[in-house]
This record gives C-alpha cells, structure tokens and sequence, in this order.
C-alpha cells in the first residue's frame, strides 16, 4: 500500500512566493512516504529540475521533471484572453528537450505577466510528453465550470489528437472546495466514455499540514496583503501538503485506477541526465591548426611580447602548465577568454589586471588575460588549476564598468545568441527580510518588529534558528505568543527564493545551441538568461566565465584621458615612499577596497612600508581573519616577538610576520613539511576547512606521516597542523589579493601624483549616488581643489577640468536626464545661451521639459545668465508654456513677449543665501557652494565641537558634541511600546545615522519634531559597528534658541585675578539674553549667574574673545 501513488503535480519553492516546498524537505518527505517516484512541476518555469533531479537520485526516488505552464487560446491574440494552467511531464530525454523548449518559448510570450503558450505551440513540441487536462486552472476544467461541454469536449478531441489516449490523462483532485467536485463529476462520467485514464493529484504547495499558515504567510508577502485582509488570495484548505500513499488512497478510495495510474506514468517517465562531461565552447582558430597548438604559439608570442627570459624556472612553469591544460581540454576555454580580452584591449576597454586564482597562472599572463607575472608574486597554479581534483576552470574578467555592455555585445556576436546566454541567480529571503515581511504580514507593530529585525546580526551565514537556540534574547522572543510566531515563522521562509536576476557577471557559452540543455529566458542587453544557476549549469558540463564591470577601472582609464601625459601603470614603483604615507595616514577615500572607516583605521595603525604590507591587509580585512590584524600590526612594529612554528617555515612566513595569511601558505606549508605535491596540498587545504571531524583525522595521519618521513618530530608535524586546521577557513586567496592589491595601488598613485583629474574621474563615476558624491566633495574640498558650480554654457554631462579646477557635471543634478543634457550640450553648439528666455526658445522641451530646466535653476546652473534664480523660476512658466503648446500642435517656430515676462517679475526679490542653499539641496541631494552650517564655523573651536568626519578616529563610547542639521526622522515602537527615533544627521563633513533611545526620545521629542532641517546642537556617544559609526544622541538644543552657556573655569585661570576681570568685562560688553552659568573645576562647584547682568552673546566677536581667554573647548552651550 505505502508505493501506490506517486505525486505528479508539485510545486516547490521555485514557484516563487507560492510553492513553499524545499527541494532537499520534499524528496526527504518523499522517502519518508516510502514513494519510489516524485515529480516536479513548478509554475511555468523550470528553475528547480536540476537540484531536484539530483537530490532524487541521491535518495533513491526516481525524478520526473515537468511544469505547470500557461496555456492561452492564441500568442498572436496580445489583447486579454482567459490565462489557463497546463501540466506537462517529460516522458523521454526527448521530451525533455521539448519541455525546455515551451519554457524557452513561453518566456518570449509574456502575457500578464506569465510566460505563455499555445495549443499550436504545445502540438509542435508534444513528443515525449504526457500531458493532462490539469487543475481547476486548466483549459477543459475552465469549460466545464463555465458549463460550456461543447468546448470542453472539441479540446478533449484536440488533445487525444496531439497526445492520444497513452499520453494524454484526465487529472482529478480533492475536492476541497464546490467547483473541484463539480469537474471531479465530469471528467469521472467523461473517463468511461472516451476511455481516457484518470491520475489523481494534490497540487502540493507545501510539504507539512502544519506549513499552511507558513504558506499563507508567504502569498500575503507575494501580493503585499495581510494575513486578516478579507480581499485577498488565499488557498481554500490546509489539504495542499505532499500527502502520504495511504492519505490520498483514503481521499480516492471510489476510484483507485486513478491512483494506479500515476504509477503507470511513474513507469513510463524515464530521464537520464549525464553529469560532469564537459561542453567546452569552441574557438575559431586557423584551419592549419588545433587549439593546444595555437594556445602554444601564443604562449611563445607572449614570452617575446613581455620581454620574458626563458629561464628553467620559467621553462618548467610553463611545460607544467600547458602539459595540464591540454590533457584537460581546456585549451579553446583559454582562447576563448584570451579573444574577449583581446577584443576589449583593441577597443580601448579598460581590463583588470587580473582577479581570483587565475593570476596564479604564467599562460593567463603571457596570454594577457592578467597583467600579474605569478613569479614575482609567488603565486601558485595549483590554486587554479588542481592536477589531483579536477574542476571546470574559472576565470573572472574585470572590465570599464561603463564600457562592459560592449564586451557582452561582441561576445555574443562572436559565438552566437543561441550559444550565449547570462546566469540567473535568486535573491533569497534573507534573516532581517523574512523577519520585517512577516512582521508585516502578522500586522505586528512595526518598532517590535524593526526591533528584532536590528538585533539579527548582518555578518553571513547567521541563521534564526541558531539564533533561537543561542541567543538569550531571540529565546525569550520566542517564548512570546506574537514575537514566537513571527520568529518561526520567519525560520520556515528564511532561505525561499524571493526573485529571480541575473548573475553580476556570469555569461555561459555552449558549443551547440543552449536550449538543448537548458531552458532560457529573456535577460539584460537582449541576451538571453538560463533557468539554472550556475552550480547546476557546471554540474551539467557548461562553462562559465564571468566578465564584470568594475567602477574603479573607469575612474582610472578617465583619469588617464584627462592626463596631458602617457602613464604606464604596470610599471608603477610599488615602494613610492609618497604613496605608502598617504595610506599610512588613512587618506583613502575613493582608493579601490580601501575605503571604509574600518579600513582606514587598519592603516593608520599599520603604517604600511611595502606593498606587501598592502596585500596582507586586503587580505586579513574580512571576518574571522580580522582577529589577527592587531598582532599582524604589533609584529611588524616589533612589539610582538615573531614565531614561526619551525625554522623552516620562515621563507613562507616571513613577509606576514609568523602569521599565515593566504590559502597558498598552507599549501606551502604542507609542502615543505609532509612532502605533499602541491596539488595535494590544496586537497589538504579543501578538506581540512570543512571541519569534519573524520576527516580532519584522516589528514592528521596522512600530514604526521609525511612530517616523519621527512624528518620532522611528531610534535612539531601536529604542532603545525593544528595552525593549519586553525587557519584552513581563514585563509585568503593570495593571487586575488595581489591583484586587487595592485588596483588599490594604481589607484592611490593617482590620486596620490594626479589629484585634479583623478577626483574629475573619480566624480564623475558615481552620478546618481548622492551619498558618495557629497562623500568625494568633501573630500575634494579637504586637498584644497576648486570645486566649481554647474553652468549651463560650460558644463558637461561629467564632471570636467577646467583651468586647474573642476567643473561640477549637469549628470550630477537630480531630475535630469541625460538625454535632456544631450540636446543641452547640441544646441550649445550653436552658440552659448545669453539668457532663459534664449534658453528656453531654442531647446526642445519634448526631451528638456520644464521640470529639467527647473533642476538646472534650483542648481545654480544658470546662475551665469542674466537675473536673479527667483525670477527665473517665476518667468518659467511663461517661458515655457507657449512652445509647450505649440509642440502639441507641430509648430516647433515660437514666440512670446519675453520683454513683458521680464517686466512683470523687475521687481521680484532675490533668495537670501540660506533660501539659495536649500534649492541646491533639492537639487543636487547635497549642499554644493556652501551649508547652512557654514554660518555657525566660529562656534566650533570656543564649544570644542566635533564634525561627524572625526567620528570614525573616536573610540567606541567617547562623549562627543557637534553642530548638525537634522534631516531624516524616522520613530518606532519598542517592544514595550515605548517610542524611539533614528535620525539622519549631517554637516559639512558628511552624514550619519544617530539614534534617541526612549529615554532621550522623550525628553526631546517635541524638540527634536521642530529641529528637522534646521541646526542643532547634539551630544552623546560614538558607538562603532564595524564599518558603521553611529552616535546615540542623549542631549540636544537649538542654536537658535540656545537655553544656557557653560563656562569652564580652570585652576590656574581662577588664581589670576586680572584674568577673572578680564571675563567680567566680557560678561558685561556682550550682554545679552542667554544665562551663563560657571564651572570651577578644582572645587567642582556651579556658580549661575544673574541673566540681567551677565547674559551672553553668541556673536563671533564674543566667540573668539571668550575662547582667546578661557582656552579652546571650555565653553558648553
């Protein structure tokens, strides 16, 4: 009884948002059942067949891989038509290939959203398929509920003519609600009369019964509903779970052929997928040749080309490489990357030097793939290339961001639309997403939820389950009814594949068309995009190779066209003193990798003195490995003693300080001490960073043994295979970090030598990101460059240089696009605009409309014509609203009394500069030719103010106070429900996140509502998280209307009478409103003073005076 149904319609969570089973749970669950066979049919995609045929085989089931497809009356039909189910399952490897197709096809026929076929369509590709007439959804279903027989009848004779009686079955479900029962009925009284065979099915969503609610949960995140929402979507029982034999024998008991018979499909569905045979892409080489000989003749140009001295070394580096190379058959996957990089150099492209282990590889180099010779590094081809585990080779290509679209163009050009295609990848349900949509799906309060959703660490690979079990407060969470549920919840959803895009950068080419073996779908740059990931892709033989647009490598190659000199940057000095104190100093902002607050204070502390100091902290700068930077520091400073777990091991370790550091070292290590090839070390490397127990004894044995034949103790060999199990998840990839190394390199040498155009470029890449543009501003203005506003005669769409200074880009202001600039920077041609009337006569509002030139007046842009922005803004309208209409009429000749519009506005008043700061703000998302703070600077040094620049150099909890504007507020709801605020706060130097905690909140909170936007005086403490800085706020006021002074009175300042007379008089010549209250400090006594006497001032001439006497930062408002 327990293996007399199979499941034929099931849906697993590549039905995205609406299955909710897991591929691996669903064939447990299946094993559990005691099924021999298990389909897969996903909502018109094949996402999941290839894990799911794995995990099949894995557990001894047998896999039948179908889809539910959408099926229409006509594709030439785009107007709206009835949308109907259909399942198809794959009888044959043929049917397969077919099934694959329709997914293909479908996807090019996008109808509401849902890829689509045919009957015409569906007869085209029928062989080795059996369909049936589906559930509710499907097209004969649809009839009958319609009470239309005729046409459910006309498409039972249309599908027994495609698929006959063998291949074509009625599907009956449970009848879990009215409208099944009603075509249970039918298809039942049909079945005797056309001798059409029964299946009964249970249109699986989920696995458990108990996983309704989960899956409930996951349709209400599907159509942004909640779960008491009466409207919305919801499956009518908690019957649609992978039902065991005896449950569904139960529920069909009055027709058991209907059971029978899915095992008679099961019988009959017989794939057989081949694994692991590699479908390496063809290059086109020279007739007279094959691709291991032409891969030889460019290894022996390369040698001549890089100047090269063939010595043994270099000899036997080379043999070893292309001896494996050819055995393996990868010749034409080097040539075919050698051609793409290739391509790109001839077009200008800019190509990293290199990225991952393939700069390990002397070939890669001499074939100019990477510009790294792997000698001089050190670097290893068994990291790439193992000759003891065989692997598909990978290399990762680095381009000009800007300029990739063109290598992905001739890419697949060169080899073909059919033979290239992107990687899909899925965003999954993240911990903090699966929290926060739940929460919201729950209608939990959103502060308890945003509560949580905080405390989840962001660090990769924490789960909430490990949470719950680990964590006292996610426990206690749990254990309350409301916050329990949403946790578990959450759990169950954590993981699901939310959507599907493309890989950042992976592109697969095939030798023969990819649909053969993989079902596609529309992507980016009119490339088509697999249905498969790439672990599976690789797992079926196909090649990847990914080609990724670096920003950083446009910055460098704008850089050097704004340079009026050739720089070659492979021949930098990598010991230029100027540089390494740059970097000693933490001045990275906008150097590659080297960026973050964390970072930069790695370097101060570091002082790096040699590019190798460089390369081990991109190395060491991650979780886990981070630990050891602070002894990697005193080392080098002599401060801690270094040791070497034997003397033999110091030429490996030598260059990072008795600390191992890179994959590579451990390989080293493994060779030197046990005499491991170097191919086996990396074996060793694999295996031991997965912290299996048995295995990491069968490698002690296997290390011990080689340390004793080779003469090492027994301690020394566990000694130091303890240090490598210690270190095996540690352990960064050197060749990557070199490479990386050497771009962080060539990009602080021009920063360093070339500041002017290196910020021109280094602007001009991050349009659209006003954070980072605010961020490099500030950082332009710091080096003491000329940052020039936008002018609409002079400016481009990029930033540009213009007599030793920059010119602020038109890309860089908020609502314009670049086509609008387009036809700015054209019509230019013609001859500068003399003033917006001008302006607004001769350019095409159809691509520059009225709100584009406002963002250009709101900028300042056309601060350089003729009156006043506030007028502009008023004549606008006029200006514009006559051309408007006559483009709507075709009459692209105007005219208006542009003298009466002047007129009418003469006497209109122009904006103070505080009124013109805050347009610019609107603008540009940042302050430009000044801040509204720039008026209260003289403050600074009297109250020793910080700026939030000096916050990453502050330690964690240091008291700080400052001068900012106030601009995003956001409050929540604890758990207690008590209420709590995140504000974004700013100042010249930047922005960052502060926090009122309920107590502070408040305090302050009608304060702080009447703060936003304006400046405020703030105080509290500097809480660092990783590369985040925050500043939990516990005081605040307004500048406006401070409430009292402090006055610190030193010791020796209180013994010198003249001095105190001195600030009497002071007291008195700046009498104002404010009360002053003074702190002596030797009694630590408060002494207020009375207001009517000695209320103060904040003029900057009391400023300065009070601070000249009293000292610096010994005034507190």
């Amino acid at each position: 009884m327990s293996q007399n149904f199979v499941h034929l319609h099931v849906h697993s969570v590549y039905s995205l948002l609406d299955g909710a089973a897991r591929i691996e749970d669903l064939v447990l669950a299946a094993k559990k059942h005691g099924m021999n066979a298990l389909a897969l049919t996903d909502h018109g995609v094949m996402y999941g067949a290839i894990p799911f045929y794995q995990a099949c085989r894995k557990h001894g089931i047998k896999p039948i891989i179908g889809c539910e497809m959408y099926l229409v009356d006509s594709l030439k039909n785009r107007k709206k038509q009835p949308r109907y189910h259909q399942l198809l399952l794959a009888e044959t490897n043929q049917g397969y290939r077919n099934l694959m197709k329709l997914v293909t096809i479908a996807h090019q026929h996008m109808i509401r959203g849902r890829p689509c076929i045919d009957l015409q369509l569906l007869a085209r590709y029928r062989t080795g398929l059996i369909a049936t007439s589906s559930c509710m959804g499907g097209i004969i279903p649809q009839a009958i509920l319609s009470q239309d027989l005729k046409r459910a009848e006309d498409l039972i004779s249309t599908f027994l003519g495609m698929f006959d009686k063998e291949h074509f079955f009625f599907e009956i479900q449970g009848e879990y609600m009215k409208p099944q029962s009603q075509i249970n009925q039918q298809l039942i009284k049909w079945a005797n009369q056309w001798g059409i065979s029964l299946v009964a099915t249970n249109d699986v969503h989920y696995i458990e019964q108990a996983d309704a609610q989960m899956h409930d949960c996951l349709l209400c995140i599907h159509t942004g509903k909640k779960l008491d929402d009466p409207e919305r979507m919801r499956f009518p029982s908690d019957q649609y779970y992978l039902k065991s034999p005896q449950e569904m024998a139960q529920q069909f008991q009055d027709i058991p052929e209907a059971l029978e018979n899915t095992l008679a499909i099961s019988d009959r569905c017989n794939l057989t997928l081949s694994f692991d045979q590699l479908m390496m892409p063809r290059y086109p080489i020279p007739p007279s040749q094959n691709a291991s000989a032409y891969l030889w003749s460019l290894c022996e140009r390369g040698l001549s080309k890089r100047q090269i001295e063939r010595t043994v070394e270099v000899e036997k580096r080379l043999n070893k490489e292309y001896s494996l190379i050819h055995k393996l058959g990868y010749a034409d996957y080097f040539l075919v990357v050698w051609d793409i990089v290739q391509f790109a150099k001839k077009q200008g492209i800019a190509v990293g030097p290199g990225r991952g282990s393939v700069a390990g590889s002397l070939i890669a180099y001499l074939l100019g793939i990477t510009n790294i010779n792997p000698l001089k590094y050190g670097l290893l081809f068994e990291r790439f290339l193992n000759p003891e585990r065989v692997t598909w080779p990978d290399i990762d290509l680095d381009f000009d961001d800007e300029r990739r679209s063109e290598v992905l163009q001739y890419v697949h050009e060169r080899y073909g639309e059919e033979y290239v295609a992107h990687i899909i990848t899925f965003g999954s349900m993240a911990p903090r997403a699966a929290v926060r949509d739940v929460g919201r799906v729950l209608g939990l309060p959103y502060g308890v939820v945003d509560q949580v959703a905080k405390a989840i660490p962001s660090s990769p690979g924490v789960h909430l389950q490990q949470l719950i079990r680990q964590d006292q407060q996610f426990a206690k969470w749990n254990r309350q009814p409301e916050l329990g549920e949403l946790l578990q919840t959450a759990c169950k959803i954590e993981g699901m594949p939310r959507h599907a895009s493309t890989h950042a950068a992976g592109v697969v080419i095939s030798p023969v068309p990819l649909v053969e073996h993989v079902p596609l779908q529309p992507g980016i740059d009119d490339v088509y995009m697999t249905q498969y990931t790439m672990e599976s892709l690789e797992s079926l033989g196909l090649i990847k190779i990914d080609l990724l647009g670096l920003r950083n490598l446009t910055v460098i190659e704008r850089t050097l066209s704004l340079l009026d000199k050739l720089i070659d940057l492979s021949k930098l000095n990598y010991h230029d003193e100027k540089i390494l104190k740059m970097l000693g100093r933490g001045e990275t902002t906008g150097v590659f990798q080297l960026e973050s607050s964390g970072m930069r204070k790695v370097l101060r502390e570091c002082q790096p003195s040699s590019f190798e100091d460089l390369v081990a902290i991109i190395a060491l700068y991650r979780p886990g490995p981070m630990e050891q930077i602070p002894h990697y520091i005193a080392a080098k400073k002599g401060q801690e003693t270094v040791q070497y777990p034997h003397p033999d091991l110091e030429p490996i370790l030598r260059n990072t300080y008795g600390i191992i550091v890179y994959q590579e070292q451990i390989m080293q290590i493994a060779a030197k001490m046990a005499g491991f090839r170097l191919g086996q070390a990396d074996l060793l490397r694999r295996a031991v960073s997965k912290k299996k127990r048995d295995v990491l004894e069968e490698q002690r044995s296997i290390f011990i043994q080689g340390c004793l034949a080779r003469g090492y103790d027994r301690q020394t060999g566990e000694k130091v295979y303890d240090l490598i199990v210690r270190f095996a998840n540690y352990g960064f990839n050197r060749s990557h970090s070199v490479a990386y190394s050497i771009l962080s390199y060539q990009t602080a040498y021009l920063k360093a030598y070339y500041p002017l155009a290196y910020f021109t470029a280094l602007l001009s890449s991050v349009l659209g990101n006003q954070d980072k543009l605010m961020e490099y501003i500030e950082e332009v203005r710091r080096t003491g460059i000329l940052l020039l506003p936008p002018d609409i005669n002079r400016s481009q769409y990029h930033f540009t240089i213009e007599q030793g200074k920059i010119r602020f880009g038109l890309g860089a202001i908020k609502h314009l696009g670049r086509q609008s600039i387009e036809v700015i920077e054209q019509e230019r041609e013609n001859g500068t605009f003399q003033d917006l009337s001008d302006f607004c006569r001769r350019i095409d509002l159809r691509f520059c409309n009225r709100r584009a030139i406002e963002a250009l007046i709101l900028a300042g842009a056309m601060e350089s014509l003729p009156d006043h922005r506030a007028k502009q803004l008023a004549m606008l309208g006029e200006l514009t609203e006559p051309q408007t209409s006559n483009i709507a009429k075709n009459q692209l000749s105007l005219f208006t009394d542009e003298e009466r519009v002047r007129g009418r506005y003469e006497q209109m008043k122009p904006y103070s500069q505080q009124e013109l700061l805050q347009l610019e703000y609107h603008a540009l998302g940042f302050y430009l030719t000044g801040h509204p703070l720039d008026a209260y600077d003289y403050l600074k040094n009297p109250f020793g103010l910080h700026s939030l620049a000096q916050l990453t150099k502050q330690a964690e909890r240091t008291r700080v106070s400052m001068l900012v504007m106030m601009r995003e507020i956001k409050m929540v709801t604890t758990r207690k429900k008590e209420n709590m605020a995140f504000v974004q706060i700013e100042d010249q130097s930047g922005q960052i996140e502060a926090i009122l905690f309920p107590k502070a909140f408040r305090k302050f909170d009608s304060l702080l509502r009447s703060l936003k936007g304006k400046p405020c005086y703030i105080s509290g403490t500097v809480q660092q998280d990783e590369d985040q800085v925050r500043l939990i706020i516990d005081r605040m006021g307004s500048f406006e209307k401070p409430t009292k002074i402090f006055i610190r009175i030193h010791p020796a300042f209180e013994q010198q009478p003249e001095k105190l007379e001195e600030l009497k008089g002071y007291l008195k010549k700046f009498r104002r409103k404010i009360p002053v209250t003074l702190y002596y400090e030797r009694s630590k006594q408060f002494r207020s003073l009375p207001v009517d006497k000695y209320g103060l001032d904040l003029s900057a001439e009391c400023m300065e005076l009070m601070e000249r006497l009293v000292g610096e930062g010994s005034l507190r408002m």
